[in-house]
């Protein structure tokens, strides 16, 4: 049984991860969220915290006796103190493992014109995850980063993976297959340790995503 804390649990790729999860009777799911009456429903399936993620005392409630922390946390105001709170709180609870949704273009490893457009369109949004990231990567906890390209609802999963360093020249994918490699994180914890993952579906290079 692996145990395991969804932060900002009521984002689009967190509620696709969730149904994995809470299809597998081998993960206890935790659920933390700003309003918890947006997940009454599933209380069923999950033990559900509320609180900030930039309060490092109320996540370290939902982290204790966790095996893993999955953090879909957002808005380029707060990711950097979030980044922080998760840190001290995991460190706190005594969790060791992290997987944490960042944003494309942190490295600056976006080339070509879909780069510019990617750093045009995210503008700050690529500096503050990318002090997250940071943050994260120094922590001394056993993380993995990933970085999705431009992301749509397709229903399928379709990905491949690039590491920090290569560039990455795909300009989309779908939210499940994000959700997907999340879960096969949460099943094999030991891969991608210490990794900064980039994520895309294959034949999607261009300018800028194709639905956009």
């Amino acid at each position: 049984m692996v145990k395991v804390v969804v932060l900002g649990a009521h984002g689009q790729v967190a509620q696709i991860a969730e149904r994995f999860l809470f299809a597998d009777k081998d993960v206890e799911t935790s659920l933390f969220l700003r309003n918890a009456k947006r997940m009454e429903d599933k209380k069923n399936q999950a033990t559900i915290f509320e609180g900030s993620a930039t309060d490092a005392a109320q996540l370290q409630k939902a982290m204790k006796g966790q095996d893993i922390v999955y953090a879909n946390l957002g808005g380029k105001d707060d990711i950097d103190l979030e980044a922080e709170a998760v840190i001290e709180a995991m460190k706190n609870a005594r969790v060791k493992r992290l997987i944490w949704i960042s944003t494309l273009g942190i490295y600056d490893e976006v080339p070509g014109k879909f780069g510019e457009w990617n750093k045009e369109t995210l503008g700050d949004y690529i500096t503050e995850y990318a002090k997250a990231a940071k943050r994260v990567e120094e922590s001394g906890l056993d993380y993995t980063i990933i970085r999705p390209t431009w992301m749509d609802n397709k229903d399928e999963v379709d990905y491949e993976k690039s590491k920090k360093g290569e560039p990455i020249k795909d300009t989309e994918v779908s939210r499940k297959s994000v959700a997907a490699y999340i879960y096969h994180l949460i099943k094999n914890p030991k891969e991608d340790v210490g990794e900064s993952i980039g994520l895309g579906k294959p034949g999607t290079e261009g300018d800028k995503p194709g639905w956009y």
